[in-house]
């Protein structure tokens, strides 16, 4: 929770619009409308300051206030939802390659963004066929630092610890049990023509990643993440073989 008295913006940003960014923040990831000292708590701002921001983020349909008196997010959030689905040509891409992927019988498939210096976004995601499944869900905001698919962003974006430099020279990353001890995942890079784009990921029960499936799972992960690449106009790295 950030301190009441300390709450600041990065350099160069705006103290006000960090803190409006903070309560959106938080009445997105909540499961449900907010109370008002809930809201402070979570974002450790004082009831008067979120009092203050919600007359704008009310004005402007960011937030709504329910006749309970509890906040949520509103319809400028759709709208904002909608226009980025409009615009970006993501979506189109990535969801028949996790179909593709999911079809070939490989546990469930996901496609990661980041979304901070501390979270990442799955972006998109298509369950696997199998009976019990992790827990991932798209729109759901997970930890950059365990994961495959953490480990894989931050490997291309800060490329400094010996492990991000064994994942930039084999293009995958493996997790078992770090995020959730029953849960693993095997994820590799997507560039477009600025860079890095995502992760896309395979994930599930960490029972049914043993080193054979692991490797069959690698073997039709790789070659449609460099497809995929190159579609959106990335150029896929020469990767030694692991």
């Amino acid at each position: 929770m950030a301190d009441k008295q300390t709450f600041s913006a990065p350099d160069g940003g705006v103290a006000a619009v960090e803190r409006a960014f903070s309560i959106m923040a938080a009445l997105e990831r909540a499961e449900g409308p907010v109370a008002l000292a809930d809201l402070s708590r979570i974002t450790g701002l004082y009831k008067s300051t979120i009092l203050r921001l919600m007359i704008s983020l009310e004005h402007n349909g960011y937030a709504t206030r329910l006749r309970d008196g509890c906040y949520d997010l509103g319809p400028a959030a759709i709208r904002l939802g909608l226009a980025y689905e409009r615009k970006n040509a993501l979506r189109a891409h990535v969801l028949p390659v996790l179909q593709d992927l999911v079809g070939r019988g490989t546990e469930s498939a996901s496609f990661h963004v980041r979304q901070d210096g501390e979270h990442r976004l799955c972006l998109y995601r298509v369950d696997s066929h199998h009976s019990t499944l992790d827990r991932v869900t798209a729109g759901e905001t997970y930890p950059m630092k365990v994961g495959a698919a953490g480990r894989v962003l931050l490997a291309f974006e800060e490329p400094a610890s010996p492990s991000s430099a064994a994942i930039i020279a084999h293009g995958w990353a493996l997790s078992l049990g770090e995020r959730d001890p029953a849960c693993a995942g095997l994820a590799a890079p997507v560039f477009g023509a600025a860079g890095l784009l995502g992760a896309l990921s395979l994930s599930g029960p960490r029972e049914r990643f043993g080193a054979a499936e692991i490797d069959a799972m690698r073997a039709l992960l790789m070659p449609l993440a460099a497809d995929l690449t190159r579609r959106l106009g990335g150029t896929w790295p020469r990767f030694s073989a692991a």
